[in-house]
């Protein structure tokens, strides 16, 4: 069925069902109102829309209405139902006026209603200023936002370009707004994320790498952040850009660097582990000072098994879930699950997710197959299976 130039196409589920007041103010930024609903509807939120006098001299109702596919409260005699069921509320943009005015209690319009419900019910709220940046710096702004935080209001700033304050781009918001929507669900968790390829010197120019890209590390990373999870990145070797609503990457670019940022990692409640790195089985014996000289004939270069992580770390992790990834060639698919059921044996693992080379890429091909404890393997179309059955295996904790 062809879509129609309203509907969107669903990208996530973070907010699938969340009911969410989307608050327009007075800013430049409020032309972007369209991109931000549409982005908002594809993580499947249910929006209820209230613009101010001021944006509305900006962008039209209507136009956001088409945007929205939602009610656009204008004035005091819209409909106000939806404030009793809001899940989150979103200012964007927020003027400083419309912060310092919830600040003080001000009731000057729907949308500082809709912000006094969400304060008395402890409803999630999350403001985007947009600001010149001399009234960015001004002392009282700083005095303003730090009031706001400090009542647990996410205030979200956006990059300083062209002497402003602007507003980040719409899926950083939106993945914001969905993190701080769910992570007082039950069941979120604290995660650690190994990704990307990895490297060793031959000298200090030159280097041995694998092949990993970074994308199902950071695909997985950005889909437990937006449902909530606090989760952290142990990031090798990528060429894929990390998201940038993810709160904490450390990179680490060699097998032995990445194993001991895990290790230090493990002093910290760490509830899941997902082994999703490309780690070096072989690494140089012994790196050259320098830069070995060229045109000076073979080069022999010897290679000594490198660490198992997922060894390595086995009593550490004992208490926590762990996801491993494991990829092959040559084999069968029969073959492919009795080794991922070997390693989950040998390194305690709590499920595998295994890939064949000669399948990835290849879109009549699954896109792995999920193998547990018990030895059971259940087959992931796409990579939204993929992230929904880490995020259930991870939610279920270590116990179940």
């Amino acid at each position: 069925m062809a879509l129609r130039d309203t509907d969107v196409e669903q990208k996530g589920t973070s907010l699938l069902g969340q009911r969410i007041v989307l608050g327009i103010t007075g800013g430049i930024a409020a032309v972007e109102t369209v991109r931000l609903a549409r982005e908002l509807r594809r993580e499947g939120a249910e929006l209820t829309v209230i613009m101010t006098n001021a944006a509305q001299r900006i962008i039209t109702p209507l136009a956001v209405r088409w945007a929205s596919q939602a009610e656009v409260i204008t004035d005091w005699d819209g409909d106000l139902s939806a404030l009793n069921h809001a899940d989150a509320v979103l200012v964007a943009p927020a003027t400083r006026d419309v912060m310092a005015s919830h600040l003080h209690g001000l009731q000057h319009g729907p949308l500082m209603m809709a912000l006094s419900v969400a304060r008395s019910r402890n409803t999630p709220i999350v403001m985007v200023p947009s600001m010149h940046q001399d009234l960015a710096r001004d002392p009282v702004t700083d005095d303003v936002v730090d009031e706001l935080r400090k009542e647990g209001i996410h205030v979200l700033w956006g990059p300083e370009e062209e002497g402003k304050r602007k507003s980040p781009d719409v899926e950083h918001t939106v993945a914001v707004l969905a993190h701080q929507t769910n992570k007082k669900k039950p069941g979120r968790k604290n995660v650690v994320i190994t990704l990307g390829a990895t490297r060793s010197p031959i000298d200090d120019v030159r280097h041995v790498q694998n092949t990993s890209s970074g994308s199902t590390g950071w695909a997985l990373a950005s889909h437990l952040h937006k449902h909530g999870h606090d989760v952290t990145c142990v990031a090798g070797i990528t060429t894929v850009v990390a998201p940038s609503w993810l709160p904490l990457v450390l990179h680490c670019p060699t097998p032995e660097s990445m194993l001991a940022e895990c290790k230090a990692l493990t002093n910290d409640p760490i509830d899941a582990w997902i082994h999703a790195a490309a780690v070096l089985d072989y690494v140089v014996e012994n790196a050259a000072e320098g830069k070995l000289a060229s045109q000076q004939g073979t080069l022999n270069l010897p290679l000594v098994e490198s660490s198992k992580h997922i060894m390595e770390l086995k009593e550490a992790c004992a208490s926590a879930v762990r996801i491993g990834f494991k990829l092959e060639s040559g084999i069968k698919q029969t073959d492919l699950i009795h080794r991922a059921y070997a390693q989950i044996q040998k390194a305690g693992m709590t499920a595998v997710v295994a890939n064949r080379l000669e399948d990835l890429g290849n879109n009549e091909k699954p896109r792995g197959y999920l193998v547990d404890q018990q030895g059971a393997h259940f087959v992931l179309n796409s990579s939204d299976d993929l992230h929904e059955a880490v995020q259930t295996l991870i939610e279920r904790g270590k116990e179940a």
